[in-house]
């Protein structure tokens, strides 16, 4: 009889170093040589206006930043908080975007759970007439005339109600409802006594972290970015967005600038105005860059959403 010991039975050895062939080798070396290139395309220029914000108004008009802050200066961000609109604009961006996220991700889940039920009646049509209103819109005179009578101009709900829902999003969340919450699981629930609401709160919403931080992050930027609605249908300043405000800020020192007779006080107006645009740009970009890193695992998880069918 042989006896068999822990030490006697050794598992068979696995190479893990593949060994690639020439074409192999040259596709990766290729491959990583583009990606390093798209890599620094994108970096630089955000290299280059955080450094540029922080340089003195000279070096920025006679180009002398090219990676690093020259004469490091924090003349640009002084000006822009010493704008008295500009916090109420941050104010008003931050409610606009929570809020108007709120909404969009309440309304967009109401609709995408049900017409990810097989056995919802009338789903094909209601389909149809969401995807209807992705290619024709009613444009922006019969839009101004519809919100106006519902009152909505000079009011904080015409940037959330009007775009509740959009349905390219809505569309995402239905296919991540089909494909992670199968029948089988409401099948399951309604067996136990579990309503449909119950069951979109208790099971749906718990697994659906992914694809509500994907949804968050897109609704989250349109807001963010966003001031056509509100160059339209705002015209309270109190009421404006950050982007509004930065807007008047350039327009107004771009019509200054040009009053100047003086070379040397135009070369430095000139100066100051090129290190405010930088210093705009990242006080309006600081707060998504910040919070990407904590949502990136559940967006990129959500974002391949019905890549892998089977």
């Amino acid at each position: 009889m042989i006896k068999l010991t822990q030490n006697s039975y050794k598992k068979p050895s696995i190479n893990n170093h593949l060994k690639l062939s020439a074409v192999d080798r040259f596709f990766l070396i290729i491959n990583d040589f583009l990606l390093l290139t798209a890599l620094l395309v994108v970096l630089y220029p955000i290299i280059y206006i955080v450094s540029s914000s922080f340089s003195s108004p000279t070096a920025v008009s006679s180009g002398r930043v090219v990676l690093f802050p020259v004469g490091f200066s924090l003349k640009g961000y002084k000006a822009v908080f010493e704008h008295k609109l500009i916090v109420s604009g941050y104010t008003n961006t931050i409610f606009y975007t929570f809020f108007g996220t709120l909404v969009n991700l309440v309304m967009t889940i109401l609709a995408a759970y049900p017409l990810s039920r097989k056995n919802m009646p009338g789903k094909k049509i209601i389909v149809v007439l969401f995807s209807f209103t992705m290619i024709f819109s009613g444009g922006l005179i019969p839009s101004y005339m519809l919100n106006s009578n519902l009152g909505l101009i000079n009011n904080r709900l015409v940037l959330m109600i009007p775009n509740a829902i959009s349905v390219f999003n809505m569309i995402i969340a239905r296919t991540f409802f089909e494909s992670d919450i199968p029948e089988e699981l409401v099948e399951a629930a309604q067996i136990d006594g579990c309503d449909h609401i119950r069951f979109l709160f208790k099971v749906v919403l718990p697994l659906s972290k992914p694809i509500l931080a994907v949804l968050a992050l897109y609704y989250a930027v349109g807001h963010w970015n966003a001031y056509f609605d509100a160059f339209i249908y705002l015209s309270k300043k109190e009421l404006f967005p950050l982007q509004i405000i930065l807007r008047e800020i350039l327009v107004l020192n771009t019509i200054k600038q040009t009053l100047i007779v003086d070379p040397v006080l135009a070369a430095a107006r000139q100066g100051m105005s090129d290190l405010l645009k930088y210093s705009l740009i990242v006080v309006s970009s600081v707060p998504f860059i910040a919070i990407y890193p904590f949502v990136s695992k559940y967006f990129i998880k959500g974002a391949l959403v019905g890549a892998i069918k089977g």
